[in-house]
Formats: C-alpha cells, sequence, structure tokens
C-alpha cells in the first residue's frame, strides 16, 4: 500500500531521505547477527492480564513466530494491502504481528484496549479489514463477542495466535514489500467525532529512527522498556522502531502499574524508555526514592507535555539520568531537545531546535526537517515572543489522514506543510517552545493564558502529585483560571491561598494564577498520557 504522491517520493529519495531498506530487513539482519539474544520480554503480571504466563523471547524464536503467523495468514487469505486489526494488551504477539502482518504483505492497526464497537466498526469499515485478533476476554469486556457483533471474516483469539506462532512455517511467505509501503496505520486521538487514522510507510519510520535513535543515544543492544500502549507514536515511534534500530530488548509494561514499572527499571536493566511527565514526577516524589537504582537507565525521553525542571534536575542529580524532551504527533511530527542541541538541561523543558531554519546547522546533524510557525492571517512569525501554529514538513510526515480527503485539503498547507493544530512561541532566533493546544488557552479578560506553564508551575508544590488546568467559564473576564489537583496527602490537601503563595514566590504573574481550585482523586488521561480536559471540564 503506497500512499505517498510519487512526486514526493522522488524528490526525497533524490535528496538521499529516502531509499529501498524496509523495517523487515532491519528485523531480519538482527535475527541474523544475535539469535540468541533476548528480542521481548513480557510484562510480568502476563498471567493476570490475559491469563498465561509471560515469557522471554529470542530473536531466533521471534523470527519464526513471525515467519509461522505470516505463513498462516496468507493460508487464510490475508494478502498484499491487507490490515489486520488487533486488540491486545503490551504483550510479545502483539509486538509480533507488526512484522508477521507486513511480512504477509499488509499492515496490522492495533487499537486501544478501551476502545468498542463504535471506533472499532469505523476501523473496520475505513480499513475494509477482514481480520480481526484479540484476547478473547480483557478486564471483563469479551472482545470475542465485539468481534463476532462486527462481523469480521476472520477471527483469532490470542491463545490460537500463540499456537500459531509457536508453529513450523511450512512455507515461508514471498510478497515483495516496498520502502515506501506503509507499515503501520495508527490513529489519533483528535476531537474528530471518529478517529483518524495516521498511516506511516518504511521509509518515514526509517527517516524517523535514524533522527530520533542518536538524539536519544540509543546504542547497539540497548534495553528498551515500553511503558504506552503499543498502538501509537509514542511507543511505536519512541520505543518499538528504536528497538529495531538497536537490536536490543524490548522489554513489555502494560500501563500503567507503578509498583511494576519500579521493580522493570531496576531488575531489567533498562538503558532507555520514555515516561510521561505525571510519572517522571510521580519517581522523584517517592518516599523510598533514595534506595532507587537507576544505575543502567541511560536516557528517559518524555512527551505528551512539557516536563517540568525540577523533575529534570532530580533525575540529573540523583542518577545522572538525561531527559529528553520529545514534541511529537502520530502524523510524523517530531522536534526533539536532546542533549547535542540544547545541552544546558533547564531550557530543555521549553526550548525546542528550531530544525530547518535557513542557516542553522545543529549538533545533531538533523536534517530535512522545516518548521514555520503562522499566525491567523498565515503571515510567518518569526519575532521572539510571537505565537502562532507550527506547521511542519520532513521525510518523516504521513501522507495524510487515511481515506480522509475531506480532512487532508484543510491539513496542509498549500505548500505542502502539516497543520499541526499546536501553538508554538518564537523563544529566541534559534529555538521554539510548545505553548498550547489551542482549545486548551485560558482567555482571561484579552489575555491568553497557557495551562501548560500554569501546570508547571504548581506541580513543583509539595502538596500536589498531579494537577491539571481548565477555563471555567466568567460573565466578566470571559474565562478564569481553574486548577484541578490529586493531593500528595489526602489527609492536608493543598489550599488554592497555598498554591498562589507558591506560584507567587516563583515570579509567576497574577492574571495567570488560579482563581478556583476542584480537588480530584485522579487526573483523566487518554492511553498516551495527554489530559483528557473535556472530562475535566465536564466535572
Amino acid at each position: 500500500m503506497i500512499l505517498h504522491s510519487p512526486e514526493l517520493i522522488k524528490t526525497y529519495t533524490e535528496q538521499g531521505f529516502w531509499g529501498d531498506k524496509t523495517l523487515l530487513q532491519r528485523f531480519a539482519g538482527n535475527c541474523a547477527k544475535h539469535p540468541e539474544r533476548e528480542a521481548i520480554v513480557d510484562p510480568p503480571d502476563r498471567e493476570a492480564l490475559v491469563g498465561t504466563a509471560p515469557r522471554r523471547i529470542s530473536w531466533g524464536e521471534l523470527e519464526n513466530a513471525v515467519e509461522a503467523t505470516a505463513a498462516e495468514l496468507a493460508r487464510r487469505g490475508f494478502g498484499k494491502d491487507d490490515v489486520l486489526v488487533a486488540q491486545l494488551p503490551n504483550i510479545w504477539e502483539l509486538a509480533m504481528l507488526y512484522l508477521a502482518a507486513a511480512r504477509a504483505g499488509g499492515l496490522l492497526t492495533a487499537l486501544p484496549m478501551q476502545w468498542r464497537s463504535k471506533d472499532v466498526a469505523y476501523v473496520k469499515e475505513m480499513t475494509g479489514s477482514r481480520f480481526y485478533i484479540s484476547a478473547d476476554t480483557f478486564k471483563g469486556f469479551s472482545y470475542r463477542e465485539l468481534g463476532e457483533e462486527l462481523g469480521f471474516e476472520q477471527y483469532i483469539e490470542l491463545q490460537e495466535l500463540t499456537a500459531i506462532a509457536g508453529l513450523e512455517a511450512a512455507e515461508r511467505v514471498d510478497v515483495p514489500v516496498e520502502a515506501n509501503d506503509i507499515f503501520t496505520l495508527c490513529w489519533t486521538s483528535g476531537t474528530e467525532a471518529n478517529p483518524k487514522g495516521c498511516p506511516m510507510s518504511h521509509n518515514n519510520w526509517e527517516y524517523l529512527i535514524n533522527v530520533v535513535s542518536p538524539i536519544c543515544g540509543i546504542q547497539p543492544a540497548d534495553r528498551i522498556l515500553c511503558v504506552a500502549p503499543l498502538v501509537n507514536m509514542t511507543a511505536v515511534g519512541v520505543n518499538y522502531v528504536p528497538w529495531l534500530y538497536a537490536g536490543g530488548t524490548l522489554v513489555l509494561h502494560h500501563p500503567i502499574a507503578p509498583e511494576i514499572l519500579m521493580r522493570q527499571l531496576v531488575e531489567e536493566h533498562i538503558q532507555y524508555t520514555i515516561l510521561v511527565p505525571a510519572m517522571l514526577n510521580m519517581i522523584v516524589k517517592l518516599p523510598n526514592v533514595d534506595e532507587l537504582d537507576l544505575s543502567s537507565i541511560r536516557t528517559i525521553t518524555t512527551g505528551s507535555a512539557p516536563p517540568s525542571a525540577w523533575s529534570m534536575q532530580e533525575f540529573k542529580r540523583r542518577w545522572d539520568i538525561n531527559i529528553v524532551n520529545i514534541w511529537g504527533q502520530n502524523e510524523g511530527t517530531a522536534l526533539v531537545a536532546g542533549p547535542a542541541d540544547v545541552p544546558e538541561l533547564e531550557r530543555r523543558v521549553d526550548h525546542l531546535p528550531w530544525w530547518g531554519k535557513p542557516g542553522r546547522d545543529w549538533p545533531s546533524g538533523v536534517k530535512g526537517v522545516e518548521v514555520k510557525i503562522l499566525d491567523e492571517e498565515e503571515r510567518e512569525v518569526t519575532e521572539p515572543g510571537g505565537i502562532g501554529e507550527l506547521v511542519y514538513r520532513s521525510p518523516g510526515v504521513f501522507a495524510g489522514y487515511f481515506k480522509r480527503p475531506e480532512l487532508n485539503r484543510d491539513a496542509f498547507t498549500s505548500d505542502g506543510f502539516f497543520r499541526t493544530g499546536d501553538l508554538f512561541i518564537v523563544q529566541d532566533p534559534d529555538f521554539v517552545g510548545f505553548y498550547d493546544r489551542k482549545k486548551d488557552i485560558v482567555i482571561r479578560g484579552g489575555f491568553n493564558i497557557s495551562s501548560v506553564e500554569v501546570e508547571n508551575a504548581v506541580q513543583g508544590f509539595a502538596k500536589v502529585l498531579d494537577v491539571a488546568v481548565i477555563p471555567v467559564p466568567d460573565e466578566t473576564l470571559g474565562e478564569r483560571v481553574c486548577v484541578c489537583v490529586v493531593p500528595r496527602n489526602q489527609d492536608d490537601p493543598p489550599t488554592l491561598e497555598e498554591i498562589n503563595a507558591h506560584l507567587k514566590q516563583i515570579g509567576m504573574s497574577v492574571y495567570k494564577l488560579p482563581e478556583k481550585l476542584q480537588l480530584v482523586d485522579e487526573i483523566p488521561r487518554n492511553p498516551v498520557g495527554k489530559i483528557l480536559k473535556k472530562e475535566l471540564r465536564a466535572t
């Protein structure tokens, strides 16, 4: 399935950004070089998740599983450009399926476990998929019944899949796969009534893998902990594809079990992972933080929201761990603040390299990215302090939303830049910074207030475990700032006065101070850690 235009393929090929190497070739190389090395490690609570014991799979065993599964899929009629729908937790079979589907000539679209008939039916209709793989039941919900209700022609239950993967392939599948074929079809969690499919080719991923992995310090044979659900950019782009790059070990965690997560970080000798800012804050606020041995970890990336400076400083001070700040989207956009391009830890919080700016070379050596910030009149914003929508073009960007031409007409500028929908600020001539999603800005008396800025500042208050900022309507000012807080100690929750005293102490502008406090048991988040502000607004 090739979706990029011939003109774009020609351009990026001539520029040297795209070639003929596929992720399947990377996989085959890893299997040939070190078949005995651990490839995938199941979450230790697998039995509680799906009823079978956790496994450790070598590259040689994984190669056999991929070939056997691809052969069986082909025998059942799965072929070139077909789409396989799967709903599985983070277990080794899900990681295997990406490769097996591609090996058979098609692609996997993995869906969040939380999705039910409406969204799964939409994906089935959009992709024309006839194949559905799931656990029989998971946390009391019957996925088998869901597959039957939606009328998938071929249903493979997890235990059957595991058995298939353990067989010897009688005859290997021989389907040509090109570097411009689509490898993944992930789905956004945006504001549309229906999810939006983001198809990414082997060449898209090859470009991104060669950008992100070196900046994050990923080395051959690294042990990579995958905490996010293996269904979108956070896990696929920052864990799974770098795992193929490193040829190391992918340690799976089904989100989120804090005690298991901490055990895996220590006992599995992890070198690299991604944790959302809330997890970073949780770790450095643990009562036993002084006893944690995280000495094996080289790099932790973070995303979904800007991290707080104090948590980054704590990781560096305690364990000499570099926190790398990643802004990215399922559509293939990425700006990465790593030690090479942003060596100052304090600036890494909110300064992202303005990659592609004419006349500026970066120590990371990134080429091919073009970035502009546009105001509401489509004029380019260049002066420090200016705010506008980030538009982005690179060999990593997807071809457009899957079978949604009506969205794609507005998703790209006339010169081919993807409209990210995120507001960025020009920090200085070389750096930009994430400002906010358009819908997340609190507009108080004509002043735009970044909810992220207030959230990060409140997070530094000792009595706060987690926080989110939402607007509340006001007849006079339009909106006021409401801060939703999970107390660190339920018996001694913070007051609005205490929070504002903290904010005043660190110099926050008066008009940004919260005017309402809402104590909550938890901050609702989607599977990749983004705060579900709509749910908070409804409370």
